[in-house]
């Protein structure tokens, strides 16, 4: 990531804008932004709160409680963006379904969606859920980034060689380019490579600038 680019002091300074419970409740399809995605239980909240330096999201010892779509702002062209995290056993079905046809609706219309952080536990990967997701960024062409929570639970051995067997499966059973890394939010362990890939989305002209 290029030094000059702003995203951590952005993220540093993220506020709350508004949360919607239907995509036309979203704010103006514009600029950019990167949404997180994650089954209830995953720590996707967590994440979120860790990378922005912010209490942004609400975290509970209850999984499923994000049940709206909550939208971030880091500056006038872009946003962070907390899905519905869903998979949790008891959560009443029906509600199960409108967020199913919420995320469905947001993620194959919205036009500023720039790139998708999808938070699993290290500890059990790549659930029904999680292949949804990254088949549904292969085929829809967006760019996904897999955060592998908890990596703190695991010795730093097994968390790599964790690694490795999840980064095997997406490819070969997948077939998803999707980058992954360690992460703990306790431990505050993989921030700068998160926040690496957050700028590559957000800030597209500066990393073209760099590299050229």
């Amino acid at each position: 990531m290029s030094s000059s680019t702003p995203l951590v002091s952005l993220c540093q300074q993220a506020t709350f804008i508004k949360s919607a419970s239907l995509v036309s409740q979203c704010p103006p399809d514009i600029g950019l932004e990167v949404a997180f995605a994650g089954r209830s239980n995953a720590g996707k909240s967590s994440a979120l709160n860790t990378l922005t330096h912010a209490r942004l999201a609400r975290t509970s010892k209850t999984p499923g409680r994000t049940q709206l779509i909550n939208f971030f702002k880091l500056d006038d062209e872009r946003r962070l963006v907390d899905l519905p995290g869903y998979g949790y056993a008891k959560v009443p079905l029906e509600l199960k379904a409108h967020w199913q046809q919420h995320l469905d609706a947001y993620l194959t219309g919205r036009q500023s969606l720039v790139g998708l952080v999808l938070v699993m536990d290290l500890r059990h990967p790549l659930s029904d859920f999680d292949c949804m997701m990254l088949e549904w960024a292969r085929k829809s062409d967006i760019p996904a980034h897999v955060l592998l929570s908890k990596a703190d639970k695991m010795a730093f051995g097994a968390a790599k060689n964790a690694l490795l067997k999840v980064q095997t499966r997406m490819r070969k059973e997948l077939g998803s380019n999707a980058s992954v890394q360690l992460f703990s939010s306790p431990k505050r362990m993989g921030i700068d490579e998160a926040h690496g890939r957050l700028a590559q989305w957000l800030f597209p002209a500066e990393q073209e600038d760099s590299e050229g």
